[in-house]
């Protein structure tokens, strides 16, 4: 079982990611939030797929193609943590969203993409012993453990799902 990390495991920055996830096996929340976030996000209209809440801003498939991008993101900062102690980059999201195509795709398509995603680090996590779990790597030019990181994929996700029902599906234009 995975249990959320100590504050000195990871940057205050990421704070607002771990305190969304519940207290418990952080796996079971990655496998709950797998099956319900798929499920939300098949059921999304392609108009509320396209919608942003305001100019500039990212449409829901974008959002969705961020979810994946960082979740990938940090699959790989654990991955490779988890193996040996190195300095990996940073992540510009602006730049990775632009670049991402994900507004060109279909709601359907980034659905499976995050699920199929989301499985193989399920994966990748449960494959992790204690000792792994409590090394760390530099990322962003902060140091982090494996275990915050697992704690970051169920935390930004949900930060997102958040975002989304607040600014994109609350909004009277999105319905």
């Amino acid at each position: 079982m995975i249990t959320k990390p100590q504050p000195d495991e990871y940057n205050p920055y990421y704070g607002t990611y771990i305190s969304k996830v519940p207290d418990g096996d952080v796996i079971a929340t990655l496998r709950q939030l797998k099956d319900s976030s798929f499920k939300m996000f098949s059921a999304i209209s392609d108009d509320k797929a396209n919608y942003a809440y305001a100019d500039g801003k990212w449409t829901v498939k974008e959002v969705i193609g961020h979810i994946i991008d960082t979740e990938r993101t940090f699959a790989f900062r654990l991955f490779c943590f988890s193996r040996e102690h190195i300095e990996l980059p940073s992540m510009d999201q602006n730049i990775y969203a632009s670049n991402s195509n994900s507004k060109n795709r279909t709601i359907q398509s980034l659905a499976e993409e995050f699920r199929a995603t989301r499985e193989s680090n399920i994966y990748l996590v449960e494959s992790l012993t204690d000792e792994q779990l409590k090394r760390t790597g530099i990322a962003s030019g902060n140091e982090v453990s494996v275990r915050a990181l697992v704690c970051m994929l169920a935390g930004h996700e949900l930060h997102h799902l958040s975002v989304l029902q607040e600014r994109y599906f609350a909004d009277a234009r999105a319905q």
